[in-house]
């Protein structure tokens, strides 16, 4: 298997956790007005420790060069902008009473949707978009299939369970 397959099941196993997690944080906050940005700010502070002091230790020992194209770091800065809105967009789609399991599977079927239609008008196929393959657009047509009919068709949570009821223990019988 090559190197960048792994990467990229990295990431699909962290971001379809992500969703879970977050909704899950956002909920013991305790606090149903302001616990998704509680939420957030905790997401930025790992974000800070992950991706800002890593790759920080990561270059200084490489004893790479701090050089970098001004146009590089516009794209990066807007790339990471683009990630926290689209991270704060699921904490709103959340208090909005949207559930994980709809949220995410819209999100996760749309992105590569948007990815590919952005990423062919930046670079357009050969022969022009009428080339496509129609196994391409079927795709196109099937993730967004699917994430409407995970969204629509997600099972419903089992119902909590009743606590055992405590028996109460007789004292014992003194003899007498």
């Amino acid at each position: 298997m090559q190197t960048w397959i792994l990467f990229a099941l990295l990431t699909v196993v962290s971001w379809g956790l992500y969703g879970v997690l977050l909704h899950s944080g956002q909920s013991s906050m305790g606090d149903p007005e302001n616990g998704r940005y509680k939420a957030f700010f905790w997401v930025g502070i790992a974000y800070f420790l992950i991706a800002v002091l890593a790759p920080a230790g990561m270059l200084l020992a490489a004893k790479a060069s701090w050089s970098m194209p001004g146009k590089a770091i516009g794209l990066s800065l807007v790339a990471g902008a683009v990630g926290a809105v689209g991270a704060f967009g699921v904490l709103l789609a959340f208090g909005a009473k949207g559930h994980p399991a709809a949220v995410m599977s819209i999100i996760f079927a749309g992105a590569p949707i948007v990815n590919a239609v952005v990423a062919m008008s930046l670079h357009p196929p050969a022969g022009g978009w009428g080339k496509l393959d129609w196994r391409f657009l079927l795709g196109i047509v099937l993730a967004a299939t699917g994430g409407l009919m995970v969204s629509l068709f997600k099972p419903a949570p089992a119902a909590p369970q009743k606590p055992p009821a405590i028996e109460q223990s007789q004292p014992p019988n003194k003899p007498g």
